[in-house]
């Protein structure tokens, strides 16, 4: 006869998945209300998406509970917590991007705020895990909700948008299929923790197959994070969707990829692992050129914002590639300035939807941006802004990320590695120029029927508002949230 298993409650410590659980419970939330009140304001919806959200980081805020729990699938660390912060308070953001003018066929779905917040449990579980499965589980999850709401746009290049991120994500799983599986042969196990013990221990035995794994990993991962070579579905996929979830799709799902291969990289970064320390140096450096040298030739804003943020990804690459604590700190300062610029300059093109033959068009070619400083002066002055921090001119907000991550470059003797990334700061700052010279130097185009600001609220313009002023003031709070980035990265043992 089996013997019972007796499981202590107690010791499976649940307040390690009640953030996530909220999430979850709030998606449902939104989708039974709509099963019984069809034709709600779609501004219901989302000030319940973001009340569950503000109750969501309410619970994170106030954790103080272990750091392991759920028969020990769940890591609730410092690293942990602070990603979680970056993701809600970048999700409030955005879903207030939503509180638009103008009535859109994907905005309109109540369905669309509910995948927002199973999106968002999803990278949850993908940064509060150590486990490959859970890891996996929690990046299916957030994927499968995207990809519908990407193709909820209802347009033919939406669509299509839709399906090359389907089918370059399938592909990204399974090379992380491949990858857990080769490390669950060579270890016996799926956490990190225990496949790093194993493999130092055996002094790296088996090295080709441990690097065929890497290999793998890393696909799978650079498929998420945007690195070069697998970034070519970006242009396509932040074209296809509208501004205000390029934007997101830019900012949130990044940070939470970043977070797992901060773990997975820190056993070969730990082990002074020569081989795969010069595959991420060859990557983090190809992935902020290539895109760079290819923003150059773009004529289209989304499309040159899409590879500026393939290029900064590359920039946070080095902190992982460094592996020191003061990389890890710039890695976060970086992303949170990142996110304050990229959310200002993705709402203004969400907020400056043009209106041409009584259609309202998703082009942001460079021409009809021409003489805006004359037709619309304030959204000429903050666009200009945001390209101008986005290009890391000082004292905008993103100079300061760049300057304290090539510094932790420069501390770990990485000087080449340094110079290379003060190289392409400078390429990217041509770029990011264009579209100011047709502001803010050229004419106006002749009996055009385009309408700026038409999609513009006050909600939207406060959330713009805020980004301008955090981007010019960010001089002022770098050093206390620099206090505080260290505070959870140590307390995480990074």
């Amino acid at each position: 006869m089996i013997p019972p298993i007796n499981i202590d409650l107690e010791s499976l410590n649940f307040i390690t998945i009640v953030p996530m659980l909220i999430a979850i419970f709030g998606a449902l939330t939104i989708l039974c209300i709509d099963l019984f009140a069809k034709k709600l304001d779609k501004s219901l919806y989302i000030m319940l998406a973001i009340l569950f959200l503000v109750v969501d980081f309410g619970v994170l805020y106030g954790y103080s509970g272990a750091t392991r729990g759920f028969f020990d699938l769940m890591l609730i660390d410092g690293i942990s917590l602070l990603a979680q912060f970056i993701m809600i308070i970048a999700t409030i953001l955005f879903l207030l991007l939503s509180l638009n003018k103008l009535r859109f066929h994907d905005t309109a779905y109540p369905e669309y705020y509910a995948l927002y917040l199973f999106m968002i449990a999803g990278f949850q579980f993908m940064v509060s895990s150590d486990s490959l499965i859970l890891i996996f589980v929690g990046l299916e999850t957030a994927s499968m909700a995207l990809y519908v709401m990407i193709a909820l746009h209802n347009k033919s290049n939406s669509l299509e948008a839709a399906i090359k991120y389907f089918t370059m994500g399938a592909l990204a799983t399974a090379f992380f299929a491949f990858g857990s599986m080769i490390f669950y042969a060579l270890s016996g196990s799926v956490e990190l923790g225990v496949i790093s013990q194993v493999l130092v221990e055996s002094e790296f035995a088996n090295y080709p197959i441990i690097l065929v794994g890497v290999v793998f990993m890393m696909a799978a991962l650079g498929f998420k994070i945007s690195l070069f070579p697998f970034h070519t579905w970006v242009a396509d996929v932040y074209e296809g969707s509208t501004a205000s979830l390029a934007g997101f799709m830019s900012i949130v799902p990044k940070i939470a990829a970043f977070v797992v291969a901060l773990r997975f990289f820190e056993i070969f970064i730990a082990a002074e692992d020569t081989v795969v320390q010069l595959l991420l140096y060859g990557v983090a450096v190809l992935t902020m050129t290539i895109p760079n040298l290819i923003a150059l030739l773009q004529t289209d804003i989304k499309r040159m914002l899409a590879f500026s943020s393939v290029s900064h990804a590359g920039f946070v690459m080095v902190a992982i590639l460094l592996g020191t604590t003061q990389a890890t700190t710039a890695l976060f300062l970086y992303w949170i300035l990142f996110l304050v610029t990229n959310l200002g300059g993705f709402a203004m093109l969400w907020i400056n939807r043009t209106k041409e033959n009584g259609a309202f068009s998703s082009d942001h070619a460079l021409e009809k941006y021409s003489g805006l400083i004359k037709t619309s002066p304030i959204a000429a002055t903050m666009m200009g802004l945001f390209l101008l921090s986005l290009a890391g001119v000082p004292p905008f907000a993103l100079f300061w990320g760049k300057m304290y991550l090539i510094s932790s470059a420069v501390n770990a003797d990485f000087i080449v590695l340094a110079l290379i990334m003060a190289i392409n700061s400078a390429i990217a700052a041509y770029y990011y120029l264009k579209p100011i010279v047709y502001m803010f130097l050229k004419e106006p185009i002749e009996k055009s029927n385009i309408e700026y600001l038409s999609n513009a609220t006050t909600p939207l313009k406060v959330v713009i508002g805020f980004c301008a002023v955090a981007a010019v003031i960010s001089i002022f709070f770098v050093e206390p949230l620099l206090e505080i980035i260290s505070y959870y990265v140590q307390i995480s043992g990074y």
